[in-house]
């Protein structure tokens, strides 16, 4: 390994701004507090948990059941 590197030729990644998007979403106190304590103990952050999750979502194509059961 060198011990300095020259990146004055570096190019900024074209696609960097495509791979995520910045969205605002409004979640409930107890769902970020789950994310925040799965983060410590992983020392992921609990953003990109949230993101993690819901990738799993989509990549499983796992939807929401929104019927109501009458139990």
């Amino acid at each position: 390994m060198r011990d300095n590197y020259d990146f004055s030729q570096s190019v900024k990644n074209p696609y960097s701004q495509q791979l995520k998007e910045q969205v605002t979403i409004d979640l409930e106190k107890d769902i970020i507090q789950y994310f925040e304590e799965i983060a410590q103990e992983t020392g992921i952050s609990y953003l990109n948990l949230i993101n993690l999750y819901l990738r799993e979502c989509m990549e499983n194509k796992r939807k929401l059941s929104l019927i109501e059961s009458n139990n």
